[in-house]
């Protein structure tokens, strides 16, 4: 268990590492309060399920991380610094990933989240009206918001994600998805890169012989997911329950998003906003795993990582 000066050390110069190698975006106005390794620090470590809310975190890192970051702005101009550095987010939540050595992996799993912006019979326009939209999932049953897609190693590593409408379907949405990984289009770089297998495990609602062939055709990608009720194509028993326990891990991993880093109390008003704080999220996640990795833990163990 490390105290809380130690894993924020430990944070920042992962971080810092990889913010030396991406070249600087010149910004116009006056120099920022803080540098970028500073934000992408600040807004991972807010994410932990302990700070309730924005507000909870502000007040502790002005009370107790002073010190360290003795530049810290007002919270307003602290959260559009994060909104700013999005893609720079994004793209440390992947590379901590890749610390891991993920190449190794035979497959990887991909699986929808749904996320509530607000209560589904709540009167009114919504922050993201036009965005968000009402759906239905296992998880929540009926409700408002959007649809996340996750692609994750069998260790339970985050390699990519995707943000869309609630409604949407998710063949349409895995293709898109994987359309922008082949390209490795550096304007979405949440996406991740390409599976190194090329293998794909998903549950009944990604499958569909047409669907799958479409994909391998196009991507070179396999993508395995399990036959919908009343398909003609039938597992044996013993295939189903194979599939069904190497796809555990990303429900695993989803758990540690709604709860570690507090992703089910999230009601965001802007897309940009919330494509920031996912991202931040997802680089929490990845650097628990990579920090456990060298501490000998298992790599999920996140719940006494820390003495609080």
């Amino acid at each position: 268990m490390l105290d809380v000066d130690t894993f924020l050390t430990t944070l920042y110069v992962a971080v810092d590492d990889y913010c030396q190698t991406v070249p600087a975006t010149p910004q116009p106005g006056p120099r920022p309060a803080l540098a970028p390794s500073e934000v992408v620090t600040l807004a991972l470590f807010s994410q932990w399920a302990e700070f309730r809310s924005e507000r909870a975190f502000y007040r502790y890192a002005q009370r107790r991380l002073r010190a360290a970051f003795p530049t810290l702005p007002h919270r307003s101009q602290f959260n559009r610094l994060v909104r700013h550095h999005q893609e720079l987010l994004a793209g440390c939540a992947l590379h901590l990933a890749h610390l891991l050595d993920i190449a190794q992996a035979s497959y990887e799993v991909l699986d929808c989240l749904g996320l509530t912006v607000r209560h589904l019979r709540r009167r009114g326009h919504s922050w993201l009206a036009g965005i968000a939209d009402r759906h239905w999932c296992s998880r929540l049953g009926w409700f408002f918001g959007l649809t996340l897609l996750t692609a994750v190693s069998p260790e339970g590593v985050i390699t990519g994600f995707g943000v869309a409408p609630g409604a949407t379907n998710e063949r349409p949405f895995t293709d898109d998805f994987l359309a922008l990984r082949h390209r490795s289009d550096p304007s979405v770089a949440s996406v991740g890169r390409p599976a190194p297998s090329q293998t794909y495990l998903a549950d009944s609602g990604f499958a569909g012989a047409a669907f799958e062939r479409h994909l391998r055709q196009a991507y070179g990608v396999t993508l395995v997911a399990s036959p919908q009720r009343g398909s003609l194509r039938r597992w044996p028993k013993a295939v189903r329950r194979w599939a069904a326990s190497h796809r555990q891990i990303i429900e695993t991993v989803h758990d540690r998003l709604l709860q570690t880093t507090r992703l089910e109390r999230e009601r965001p008003h802007t897309l940009d906003g919330l494509l920031a704080r996912l991202a931040a999220k997802v680089g929490l996640h990845n650097f628990c795993c990579w920090l456990n990795h060298q501490l000998g833990r298992p790599l999920l163990a996140v719940a006494d990582l820390i003495d609080w």
